[in-house]
């Protein structure tokens, strides 16, 4: 996948985010894999080609535990990505790049944010 210009930074310091938080030898590869994988249209572990959101919950247990146990309400990864990418840079409304065109867009949102689709 190639990224665009404009978000190379984005990828930089997602990347950043991941690797502060790694807890395995390996970790690194999968920052990468899973950086790349944001820059994608679906949930994190279908764009990463997984067969399920347990395999990906399984590679952040076993390669970026601290950030495994900071997602204690169970959010979804990229979502919850994102959300720790904003609050490093204090952002306070957040979402995923690509939150707006995925399928279960209602089932992640809330009422107070589903009339902002379009934005």
């Amino acid at each position: 996948m190639k990224i665009a210009a404009a978000r190379v930074d984005e990828y930089d310091d997602l990347l950043a985010l991941l690797l502060m938080h790694k807890s395995s030898d390996e970790a690194e590869s999968y920052a990468h894999e899973m950086v790349l994988a944001c820059f994608g249209n679906d949930h994190l572990w279908q764009d990463m080609g997984l067969p399920d959101r347990n395999a990906l919950s399984d590679i952040f247990r076993d390669h970026f535990n601290p950030l495994f146990l900071k997602n204690s309400s169970n959010m979804k990864w990229k979502k919850f990505l994102y959300k720790q990418f904003c609050d490093m840079l204090d952002v306070k409304v957040c979402r995923a790049p690509s939150c707006s065109v995925c399928q279960d867009y209602d089932n992640c949102f809330g009422p107070e944010i589903l009339g902002t689709r379009s934005m």
